[in-house]
């Protein structure tokens, strides 16, 4: 079941960045971030009732609860104001570099053992990166750069996630996350009025515009239920290389979509970055292993 559900989210998530970037031929970045998160918001209000979840939440958890909300909401619009103009799968190639962001971290900031090969091999996923920034940075400019802002802020999201994850009810999490990221939003879209940004000054959506509105909070929230409660019933070391499937899905996606599809240098970029991240998760298997040996070994 937690197989299923992974497909289920490599094959949603795309979706949710194809609304997002229909909606953007006229509709600001901020104004498309503000309907994931408060669409998000409306639809886990009936399940926190049906499931009769308790929305209390312990005041030592709320700063944390806050910061996730906050680094959603900064990854989501670098990433929304990227493929405003950027093929799919180069931006999703960019923000990829996240796992390597957050076994750096985990390594210099946390403490955590991580082997030489791993940083070894997330040092070159970096370099997987520059190939399809370059590029995407000649061709498009500074926009070429949001993707990392995205993969940093989801680093960091992730971390802040795994302090959470037991402590808080994913639903409930859900709910609360849409709820700030909405709280967030809203004021900086009131303040956005009249201005004439095209990241933030609100417009009245059209006719089918809506549609892909709406499908932004939709497929967003079903695609991270379906990764959260994959978690949950799957070892994360059997979901995690099926992540990788997302970014060939959204190739096909943008090319049928939109006409684009990465070019030659784009695309070596994106196989490092997969082979990469694979092998990282590889050597951590490997790791694992060697600690479960090692902690059955009888003592000498």
């Amino acid at each position: 079941m937690g197989v299923a559900l992974m497909l289920g989210f490599c094959f949603t998530a795309p979706m949710l960045d194809v609304a997002a970037k229909l909606a953007s031929d006229s509709i600001p970045v901020g104004q498309i971030t503000t309907a994931r998160f408060v669409v998000q918001c409306v639809l886990m209000a009936p399940f926190i009732w049906i499931m009769k979840l308790s929305l209390h939440v312990p005041r030592e958890y709320w700063g944390a609860l806050v910061l996730r909300a906050a680094l959603l909401f900064f990854a989501t619009f670098c990433f929304i104001a990227a493929i405003r103009v950027m093929p799919l799968a180069d931006a999703l190639a960019i923000v990829f570099v996240e796992p390597f962001i957050v076994l750096l971290v985990g390594k210099f900031y946390l403490g955590e053992d991580v082997g030489p090969r791993r940083v070894g091999a997330a040092v070159v996923g970096f370099v997987g990166v520059l190939f399809v920034i370059q590029p995407s940075f000649a061709v498009f400019g500074a926009v070429a750069l949001f993707p990392l802002g995205t993969a940093v802020a989801f680093a960091f999201y992730i971390l802040v996630t795994r302090g959470l994850s037991h402590k808080i009810h994913p639903v409930t999490l859900q709910f609360y996350t849409g709820l700030i990221a909405s709280l967030i939003c809203l004021p900086v879209m009131i303040f956005g009025q009249g201005s004439g940004s095209e990241l933030f000054d609100p417009v009245w959506p059209t006719e089918l515009v809506w549609v892909w509105l709406l499908g932004v909070g939709v497929f967003a929230t079903i695609s991270h239920m379906m990764m959260t409660y994959a978690l949950s019933l799957a070892p994360s070391a059997t979901l995690a290389p099926m992540q990788y499937l997302e970014l060939p899905v959204a190739t096909v996606f943008g090319y049928m979509v939109f006409g684009d599809f990465p070019n030659a240098l784009s695309q070596i970029g994106i196989g490092i970055i997969i082979s990469t991240g694979l092998y990282m998760i590889h050597r951590e298997r490997v790791t694992a292993k060697q600690l479960v040996s090692e902690r059955a070994a009888p003592p000498i």
